[in-house]
């Protein structure tokens, strides 16, 4: 995959020193453009009628204190979801204009969001990228899933930094950098710093009770952001459990732990009870808590007496959602320890069945409530257990944990 990555021309720089020089004989000028070294770096991944990217912003030698970033879609897309900006389409044209939290960005700093949408026959790649009404840089990099179109594969990756060749961006990118919006997350790891085909490093595959058939692999073919994903085979059977658990330490978080992570599955939640997500409560004998599925709808699980949430009545299912399959969701949870309480997200929007909220409720947690839960998560694993029927392959991609909420 290529990055572009263009600064403004001298023409452009002489531009805003001239606006800058209006600005002080009393003209209005707009309270923050683009200045030297501007760089927008546009990564797609797109598949078969439908794609994603990640946009990263980097305004270069001059802060901005609010932004809005623009293009043209040289092919059929249409723009259907964003995060972390507010995101509109008129025709070919793309508006994205910062949120609240991520409208300041410093010098030689930078910030992303991301965009999901359709696309047709044609996919030709945006271009005509500007910065508060700034040209800021000219070709775009072909999806992730399509070769360079001129000039053939390297025969070793390319690197994260630019080549000699290249002038070097204000700021260097970091060799493995993490995804949008971590904010203050503890642990924020796209994947991207997998060098094999086997999770390591900050991850470790794990086979609870005992090995069997399901395997955990880091993929290149199926992202949701950058190259790289953690890809979950997972096969029916009490002995196929296995999960890639995170070495990274979560021990810095306190009482009150959110997570925010994408998953995509190939195969809807079954009947059986299935689980895609597992962490250690050292409080409840270090038996799990677990996410993942019954009845077709998300459900939350406790192993140490099996209380579901929302409780498995057609009523209780109801207030829960089935899991989407073969597109991205963005999945977050709260869990608060000292509270006891439990929040759900999926795709931005609260789940009512998945909400745990200290009064017990008939349909909702009022199994979960039959004793006191004060939770002390140890862990963190993603992966597949099948408890009776439900084979599934699944992708996990943009993880982040941390003491606030980190959004979608």
């Amino acid at each position: 995959m290529r990055i572009s990555r263009a600064r403004l021309t001298p023409i452009v720089a002489a531009g805003a020193v001239l606006a800058a020089a209006l600005a002080g004989v009393g003209l209005p000028t707009a309270p923050a453009t683009a200045a030297a070294g501007c760089r927008i770096d546009y990564v797609p991944n797109q598949w078969t009628g439908g794609f994603t990217a990640n946009i990263r912003i980097s305004p270069g030698d001059t802060a901005v204190n609010g932004w809005t970033v623009t293009w043209t879609w040289g092919g059929d897309q249409r723009i259907t979801n964003g995060w972390s900006a507010e995101v509109s389409q008129s025709g070919a044209t793309v508006t994205a204009r910062n949120v609240a939290w991520n409208a300041s960005v410093p010098a030689g700093g930078s910030t992303e969001f991301g965009v999901q949408g359709t696309v047709g026959a044609n996919t030709a790649g945006p271009t005509g990228f500007a910065l508060n009404g700034v040209p800021c840089n000219g070709a775009t990099p072909p999806p992730t899933t399509t070769a360079p179109p001129t000039a053939p594969p390297p025969t070793t990756p390319p690197p994260t930094t630019p080549p000699p060749t290249t002038p070097p961006p204000t700021t260097p990118p970091p060799t493995t950098p993490p995804p949008a919006g971590c904010g203050t997350a503890v642990l924020c790891d796209g994947f991207e710093n997998q060098t094999g085909s086997v999770p390591s490093g900050d991850w470790t595959v794990v086979n609870p009770d005992c090995s069997g058939t399901g395997t955990a692999a880091i993929d290149t073919a199926t992202t949701h952001s950058g190259s790289r994903s953690l890809r979950i085979n997972g096969t029916v059977g009490y002995c196929n459990h296995v999960f890639a658990r995170t070495t990274r330490g979560l021990s810095t978080l306190g009482a009150v732990r959110y997570a925010r992570l994408w998953v995509r599955h190939t195969t809807a939640l079954p009947t059986s009870h299935v689980t895609f997500l597992a962490m250690a409560d050292s409080a409840d004998g270090g038996k799990d808590l677990r996410m993942g599925g019954q009845n077709g709808a998300l459900q939350w699980n406790r192993a140490s007496d099996d209380a579901t949430l929302p409780e498995q009545s057609p009523s209780g299912v109801a207030l829960s959602l089935p899991l989407a399959t073969n597109r991205w969701s963005c999945v977050e949870f709260m869990v608060d320890g000292a509270q006891g309480r439990l929040n759900t997200w999926v795709d931005g929007t609260a789940v009512t069945g998945l909400t745990v909220d200290g009064t017990p409720t008939h349909d909702i947690d009022g199994q979960w409530l039959n004793r006191t839960w004060r939770p002390q998560l140890t862990d963190l694993r993603l992966g597949w257990e099948s408890y009776g029927e439900g084979a599934d392959t699944l992708w996990f991609d943009d993880v982040a944990v941390g003491p606030s909420r980190i959004g979608c």
